[in-house]
């Protein structure tokens, strides 16, 4: 049985990834100003110079039109199942289109809501698709995927909850706005939404912090790590070195550009750091 997999741009894979593993990736689209465009049309250096230029900038999800055309692709390519993994309910309404989509195809598509996003979505998608080319069956890589969501956290430092207030994003951190511009909040996924972890005064202790949190979840097992940031590739290539050299069971590493989905939400200066079990 040949299923393909598929997922969204807020995995945020890099694309040589995608390509490797056989990843099908629908995009989200950016709004800025009048315009709107996939995702994969707007990298996240222009979402940061529309914000810096106080530009409006927000998100939709892809059309289920978009997401029929993925599936139909996928069973022109001789697939006979789909397993379709979408960045949480909580924060997109990618899943529910995806939904639509799959109604109306003529093949079996499993829809999954990840309950989170980025690379901790991008190492279960990976798995995922590791057990689809062993020729697993959809159930198989259910479970496959489902152990490295369980597996997985992912931690965020963010310079402002300004962009994640006025985009709807914020979740359970929402009692965190209005504080000290010095105090720096650390968030994290749970329960499918954006939650607090921590409040640290002063960007370079909050990265510190940011580092010692991923460090303790690692603990001695074997781990994926990935850094995600935005605007911030010297800083998310100085976190990962770090990381690399405390957490000793480190397998696969990624250092990546976040979606810029997850861009228009988080705001210049986002670092992310994704701990996923093997």
């Amino acid at each position: 049985m040949r299923v393909a997999v598929i997922t969204d741009s807020t995995a945020s894979l890099p694309p040589e990834l995608a390509r490797q593993w056989g990843i099908r990736v629908v995009p989200l689209r950016i709004r800025i100003g009048d315009h709107l465009d996939d995702e994969i049309r707007v990298p996240a250096a222009t979402v940061v110079a529309a914000m810096r230029a106080d530009r409006p900038v927000s998100t939709e999800p892809p059309e289920p039109a978009a997401l029929y055309w993925a599936y139909r692709a996928a069973a022109e390519d001789g697939a006979d199942a789909v397993v379709s993994v979408h960045i949480s309910s909580r924060q997109s309404k990618t899943a529910e289109h995806a939904r639509e989509a799959a109604a109306r195809v003529g093949l079996p598509v499993n829809v999954v809501d990840s309950r989170t996003m980025g690379m901790s979505l991008g190492y279960a998608v990976t798995a995922a698709a590791r057990v689809a080319g062993a020729g697993g069956s959809p159930g198989r890589i259910i479970d496959a995927l489902q152990r490295r969501l369980d597996g997985g956290s992912t931690f965020i430092y963010v310079e402002t909850l300004d962009h994640l207030r006025r985009g709807g994003r914020i979740g359970a951190a929402a009692h965190l706005v209005g504080t000290a511009l010095s105090v720096k909040p650390l968030l994290t996924m749970r329960d499918g939404q954006i939650a607090p972890l921590d409040r640290v005064i002063g960007g370079g202790r909050a990265k510190r912090r940011l580092a010692d949190i991923a460090t303790a979840a690692a603990g001695d097992r074997t781990v994926d790590v990935a850094v995600e940031h935005v605007g911030a590739p010297g800083q998310a290539a100085e976190l990962m070195a770090e990381l690399t050299e405390r957490i000793p069971g480190v397998r696969e590493r990624v250092v990546t550009d976040a979606s810029s989905a997850i861009a228009v939400h988080a705001g210049p200066g986002m670092l992310s750091v994704v701990v996923s079990q093997t």
